[in-house]
């Protein structure tokens, strides 16, 4: 039967009438109703997304990353080598699920980094639904398994609300994490809308990408045993290779040894391999080197060791995602779905990751507040790479060879390091070559209208009584067996984080206004107008090598004003620099769950919160008081916690002692303890954070106070300014994933005895009066 498709949900067909009082009599009689069917020979889709990998890092597109699934892909299909994202996380999803510019759906940047402006405010707009729905609502079965990252920071908790979580969004099934990244070996998770831990431990062979892979491959193949009449569409966005990179130790040793010629030589092997593939042209040059990274002979021994161990275990990494790649394409084969399934692989939501710093980090959130480890640190803690005790980044000479022959990183929107990736299309059923290479400008929004032309579905004009914007994307099918098709996506935009970059038939104008390891500003405010503006011919040009500026003023003037147009049909203006100080809402001026309450009270099986949605107990003084019951024998665990073994503070019961732990990022945790046990029966107890003000970051003193008696106290001499861990929770009677202290296990530390209620009370800002704060600790004593 014809249907219309172009308003969703297809509307139920005509009741049909009754011709006789006795069923019998019906004539004619009625016919069951038919499920809805997704068009006639639509194909399944898959869609797998690695994080923070770049062009030059596959083998598939000639990097040192053995990653065998990849090649098997791209040699069975094509590789796209001009395809380009959006330089950062959050942004380039929203874009790859809305087919929409990630302004256009008001993801300008991060989910935790939204702010009130429109084109960042975090929120996808009713009007762009996503690809989930558009296939759920003609026919699909439809799920989502891994990181997704686009759900409004302040709707993450229990109370939702939940219609753009996962589930909300157009996919039946969705299995694990809404955040920027999380831990491979304690993963904290949902299962659609429900919090769970997987059951099993790394010592038990746990991994969060087998997981996933786990989850999905089970999800498809009750899909063909229980309705093998409609396709299927699965989102496979993998954690990895984001930090933390953690992975099983013999993927690590696979590549000991393997970069210790360095970043340089990495460089160039990687460019002979890129010719060699055809992925670039024989004349392309390797880009300049970015100002103020060391070359590899100018790194000390010990530095040059530090660095070889991070990529090995990088390398190691990106290895095992794509073998749990594999495993989901064998299913696939299996059942006997891989010809007919439209399967595109996006080897990066951006580029290589420069946010581990010049020398790399075994804790992320440390060095993007300023704390940078030394390589004799990181040397030391050599044989415990890749496993729970680490949450390491390589530095940023890999990131930079990571993404050969291009210039810069993740976060740079100007230049080609941070928003080109390659991208491979595997559909026997629908390609004619195999192994072809396409040289085609795409972009990632180009993905959903390739989907609904291959499935023979219309651009929506209607989901769910909401009109629909239009889908800013080119299809990409016109290219799928024709190499020789000329561009059809000719202008496109780009920027993150005040980098600019504006393209139009082979020009390319760009401006770089920030380093993406310098995290948090040193100075003040940036002009944009202090901006230098470069001008390449890419068709001449491919690695943006050259600059032009000056030979062709009118054509850099001409891109510059091209640029402004499309900022503003886009939602792009006013541009916004701040990086990890928009992560604080306080500094950011959103809304986070809590808003203006100074006062919050949990019960003892309250679920585990993430950090917008949790009392934001950063840079400000605070008290936690929690009434509990000690049964006869005493009690132990955790009464709060909030964060993990990378930073964070806990307040709980050690050998049946009142007891505070604040972790600085991992490298100095300072304890407070009460003398004495709790004596059976029931009592007040009272943490009160006195902060000392004066800025961000800064310390405080701490009182423990039982049954309105201060019984220790103790000083806190560093906090952390902006965030805590964006792969951990505030959790009420447990420590989820990590543990703030070794005072407790990883698992098994819940509070043993009763918890009747907590409370947490909140002063004001401490960065901006000092003795309010000091008013506020003494009033909780």
């Amino acid at each position: 039967m014809n249907v219309s498709r172009e308003r969703l949900p297809i509307p139920d067909p005509q009741r049909p009438t009754a011709t006789a009082g006795d069923v019998r009599d019906q004539d004619p009689p009625f016919a069951p109703r038919q499920p809805l069917r997704a068009p006639a020979g639509a194909p399944n889709v898959v869609v797998v997304l690695l994080d923070d990998m770049g062009f030059g890092a596959p083998s598939a597109f000639g990097g040192p990353c053995r990653m065998p699934t990849a090649d098997r892909l791209a040699d069975g299909g094509l590789r796209y080598n001009r395809f380009h994202v959006t330089a950062i996380c959050s942004p380039t999803r929203q874009a790859l699920l809305t087919g929409r510019n990630h302004h256009s759906v008001g993801m300008g940047v991060t989910t935790e980094m939204a702010s009130a402006a429109p084109g960042y405010c975090g929120i996808r707009p009713r009007s762009a639904a996503t690809i989930g729905q558009l296939l759920q609502g003609n026919g699909y079965s439809t799920a989502a398994f891994g990181k997704w990252h686009q759900t409004p920071a302040r709707d993450v908790s229990a109370a939702g609300p939940f219609d753009r979580w996962p589930t909300g969004e157009g996919f039946d099934k969705f299995y694990g994490f809404l955040c920027a990244e999380m831990n491979h070996w304690y993963p904290v998770l949902f299962d659609g809308t429900t919090p769970v831990e997987p059951d099993r431990r790394p010592e038990d062979g746990y991994h969060l990408s087998e997981d996933l892979v786990d989850q999905a491959i089970d999800w498809v193949r009750d899909q063909r045993s229980l309705k093998p009449d409609n396709p299927f569409f699965t989102y496979l966005p993998f954690g990895a290779t984001h930090a933390p990179y953690h992975v099983p130790a013999e993927y690590r040793e696979k590549y000991r040894g393997a970069f210790d010629h360095g970043w340089d030589r990495q460089r160039e092997i990687t460019l002979q391999r890129q010719k060699e593939l055809g992925v670039v042209p024989p004349d392309a040059e390797l880009a300049p080197w970015a100002e103020g990274v060391p070359h590899w002979d100018e790194l000390s021994a010990e530095e040059q060791r530090a660095a070889a161990s991070l990529m090995e275990l990088y390398a190691g990494f990106a290895e095992h995602t794509d073998d749990q790649v594999g495993r989901f394409v064998d299913a696939l084969e299996e059942l006997g779905e891989l010809d007919n399934t439209l399967f595109v692989y996006i080897l990066g939501d951006n580029g290589a990751s420069a946010e581990g710093g010049l020398g790399g980090t075994l804790n992320e959130h440390r060095f993007a507040s300023g704390i940078p480890d030394s390589a004799e640190f990181i040397n030391s803690h050599d044989a415990a790479l890749g496993d729970a005790t680490t949450h390491a980044h390589y530095p940023v000479g890999w990131a930079l060879a990571m993404n050969t022959p291009y210039q810069w990183t993740k976060q740079v929107a100007s230049h080609f390091g941070g928003i080109r990736d390659g991208m491979i299309v595997h559909w026997p059923a629908g390609i004619t070559e195999r192994g072809g290479r396409r040289d085609q400008f795409h972009h990632v929004i180009d993905v959903v209208p390739t989907i609904l032309e291959a499935a023979g579905l219309p651009h929506p004009v209607e989901v769910d009584g909401i009109p629909q914007q239009p889908i800013e994307g080119t299809s990409m099918l016109y290219s799928f067996n024709d190499a020789e098709a000329p561009d059809r996506h000719r202008v496109q935009y780009f920027e993150m984080v005040g980098n600019r970059g504006i393209y139009r038939d082979g020009w390319m104008a760009v401006t770089r206004h920030g380093t993406p390891w310098v995290m948090v500003q040193d100075g003040g405010r940036r002009s944009f107008d202090d901006d230098v503006w470069e001008l390449y011919d890419t068709r001449t040009d491919w690695t943006q090598s050259h600059d032009l500026a000056a030979e062709h003023p009118r054509k850099l003037r001409e891109l510059q004003d091209l640029f402004l147009a499309e900022a503003a049909r886009y939602g792009v203006l006013p541009l916004d620099d701040r990086m990890t100080e928009r992560e604080n809402p306080r500094e950011a001026g959103r809304l986070d769950l809590m808003g203006d309450r100074r006062s919050v009270s949990f019960h003892a099986g309250a679920k585990r919160l993430t950090e917008e949605t949790a009392p934001n107990v950063k840079n400000r003084s605070h008290a936690v008081t929690a009434r509990v019951r000690i049964p006869e024998g005493g009690a132990e665990g955790v009464l709060v916690a909030q964060g993990g073994r990378f930073g964070g503070w806990s307040f709980y019961l050690h050998e049946g002692r009142p007891s505070y732990a604040y972790n600085h990022f991992g490298s100095e945790v300072t304890t407070i303890r009460a003398p004495e046990p709790l004596a059976p029966g029931e009592h007040t107890v009272r943490m009160a954070f006195d902060y000392d003000g004066g800025g961000v970051g800064r310390g405080g003193s701490v009182a423990l106070v039982v049954d309105d008696e201060q019984v220790a106290d103790g000083r806190v001499e560093a906090t952390i300014p902006y965030y805590f861990a964006f792969d951990e929770t505030f959790d009420i009677g447990v420590d989820r994933a990590s543990p703030v202290t070794d005072d407790y296990p990883v698992v098994d530390n819940r509070f043993s005895g009763g918890l009747v209620e907590l409370r947490v009370d909140l002063g004001d800002d401490g960065h901006s009066d000092v003795a309010a704060q000091r008013r506020f600790a003494a009033a909780h004593e």
